[in-house]
């Protein structure tokens, strides 16, 4: 399963106006580390796609909601939940930090 792109203009409707929680992936295509974390992201995605949205937006190409978001280093990893940023993760972190992050907000969801 690959994990779908959201683009500057598509963000708003696909993370902000998401009932599920959402984790976004910001990386680029030069990046080393994001492209180790890919793997684990695609695991995430698979592994919680019942009860998480999981997508990617390229920084080189979606200049705009990386700025609005702040995303200094990449890979960085959001959670939305409501529309709202709940946690960022920053950096290639092993699946099990990911994973441990990701359900202190989807335990209460989906249950």
């Amino acid at each position: 399963m690959s994990v779908p792109q959201v683009i500057d203009t598509s963000f708003h409707e696909e993370v902000i106006k998401s009932s599920c929680p959402v984790l976004v992936d910001f990386w680029a295509p030069w990046c080393g580390p994001c492209r180790m974390v890919a793997p684990v992201i695609n695991q995430i995605a698979n592994e919680y796609k019942d009860k998480l949205k999981v997508v990617t937006l390229n920084t080189d190409e979606n200049p705009s909601t990386a700025t609005e978001y702040g995303i200094r280093s990449i890979p960085t990893l959001m959670i939305f939940v409501g529309g709202q940023r709940v946690d960022t993760v920053i950096g290639a972190v092993p699946k099990s930090t990911l994973a441990n992050t990701l359900e202190k907000y989807i335990k209460g969801i989906n249950q």
